[in-house]
């Protein structure tokens, strides 16, 4: 019997000291906002806590919040930027996966994985995945879509690198063994009432059926 689960994912949580890609503000929520969606998410389940792009919150903001409610979380980090400006290092890699928490990989250099060339493929991927396996001594074997931008070749390379599951950013609920997981990120606008619809995971038919378009095209594209 298979088993409904959401994904969400946290970017950046409270102030920034470093530049912002463009439109990455929009990813970017205040402390509130974000204690208000790990209350809501205590005693469910099947909610899944994962994170993005290696941001220095995810240890000094997040990390301690996560580990005074209880929770567990999957956090994916840009191998290739560790220790820049506002971005974990390796030490503090070492400290979210010593407080329990799982390690997966977001690529190398938060590239858009269908604009790569071969040489850049293998660097996002294989290189990524082996750095960030010797940091953790364990073996990084998930990782998240920057950008959630993905189309068949994409799928195929992570399918021949050997990639056990891979995350997106198509929204809506996902299959708990499925290999392509769906995720729900959080956005700077987000209220308390958004929190309860997407973990109540009962969107409009309409927003359904929209997504499930969407990822059918992505799969098929290229």
């Amino acid at each position: 019997m298979s088993v409904s689960v959401v994904n969400l994912t946290v970017h950046g949580i409270g102030p920034t000291d470093r530049p912002m890609e463009p439109d990455e503000d929009r990813t970017w929520v205040s402390v509130e906002q974000f204690e208000q969606v790990l209350d809501a998410a205590m005693g469910k389940p099947n909610v899944r806590l994962t994170f993005d792009d290696g941001n220095v919150s995810d240890v000094e903001i997040a990390l301690p919040r996560l580990v005074e409610r209880g929770l567990k979380a999957d956090f994916f980090v840009l191998a290739g930027l560790l220790g820049e400006p506002g971005r974990l290092d390796r030490s503090d890699v070492r400290e979210i996966q010593g407080a329990g928490m799982r390690i997966g990989s977001h690529g190398w250099a938060h590239r858009d994985w269908r604009r790569l060339t071969d040489e850049q493929a293998v660097e996002e991927i294989a290189h990524a995945t082996r750095v960030l396996t010797e940091l953790t001594e364990n073996p990084v074997t998930e990782v998240a879509i920057p950008f959630g931008s993905y189309d068949r070749h994409v799928l195929r390379r992570l399918k021949t690198a050997g990639v056990q599951r891979v995350y997106t950013s198509d929204g809506g609920g996902a299959n708990a063994d499925s290999w392509l997981q769906a995720r729900n990120s959080l956005h700077h606008d987000i209220q308390a009432a958004w929190a309860h619809e997407v973990l109540t995971g009962k969107p409009s038919l309409p927003l359904r059926v929209r997504r499930t378009a969407a990822r059918a095209v992505k799969r098929m594209r290229g």
